[in-house]
């Protein structure tokens, strides 16, 4: 457990928790998603530790056991934040490994510093490349109404809108397919985040436009997701993805909901590592 300090300019200094096994193995990064924290990664962790890589997880700011400033939600600042972490822990030779909406911060920080210390990236039930329906992105699985809706249900009760998140989270065409406890372990994980964080990176991912930096993506990619995802359909996220790095990698699993590194935790960890073994 450390704590890296990502400074901004005129932004506040903020404390980011920093999770690093440590030794000597190849360095893979794991990037949680929206609105949990590094824990949420609790079965991949030992799994990569034991097959040989150093495994750093961290806290995204407003997050978890991270510092919880009002400013500094933009996906430029938040990859800004990751290699605040790479440089504080000199990493190079890195696979970055993005959930959810950590899967911005991978295409964003390929676009913004390039890839002299990354090896290879995985895209996991990612947002990229563009969640939100408009005009010039007519395949955004996003509706404007609905994430106009989400933002209103969290800002009058976040207890409920938590709760309804995390049973769709885990759900595939309808099944909850995690236990009761694993899905209140990340109700938990929800309600340790700030909620104008909250809002403001639920903002980030859902109207980010990552289709310029994709194609900044030159290194090994894999793109795994869950082919029932009902948060970030494989059809408007992944798949298109996939599309737009070539040679690209592509892993579906089979009724497997958003939260996919839970429900189908040994089958979606085999995968990854297979791909690390090669890349």
């Amino acid at each position: 457990m450390t704590e890296i300090t990502a400074h901004h300019g005129l932004f506040k200094d903020t404390n980011l928790h920093v999770d690093d096994t440590g030794g000597s193995g190849r360095p893979v990064v794991l990037i949680h998603g929206w609105p949990l924290s590094g824990e949420a990664w609790k079965d991949q962790v030992p799994a990569f530790a034991d097959a040989g890589y150093r495994v750093v997880t961290y806290d995204r700011r407003g997050f978890g056991r991270s510092d919880k400033p009002l400013t500094g939600y933009t996906y430029d600042t938040l990859s800004e934040d990751l290699q605040s972490i790479l440089e504080g822990l000199d990493l190079t030779d890195v696979t970055l490994v993005g959930f959810s909406m950590g899967g911005g911060e991978v295409a964003r920080y390929l676009s913004k510093f390039g890839s002299d210390r990354i090896r290879s990236v995985v895209f996991a039930s990612a947002v990229p490349p563009y969640l939100l329906k408009t005009g010039d992105n007519p395949d955004g699985p996003l509706e404007k109404s609905a994430a106009a809706k989400m933002a209103a249900q969290l800002t009058a009760n976040q207890d409920e809108f938590y709760d309804q998140f995390t049973t769709e989270f885990f759900s595939a065409n309808g099944v909850l397919k995690v236990t009761e406890q694993q899905r209140q372990e990340a109700l938990a994980l929800a309600h340790q985040a700030s909620k104008p964080a909250a809002l403001a990176c639920m903002a980030a991912f859902g109207g980010t436009d990552f289709r310029d930096d994709l194609t900044k993506v030159t290194v090994p990619t894999l793109v795994i997701h869950g082919d029932a995802d009902a948060t970030v359909p494989f059809e408007g996220s992944g798949a298109r993805t996939a599309a737009a790095i070539p040679g690209s990698e592509v892993k579906v699993i089979s009724d497997a909901p958003h939260g996919v590194t839970v429900s189908h935790a040994p089958e979606w960890n085999e995968a990854v590592l297979d791909f690390l073994r090669r890349h």
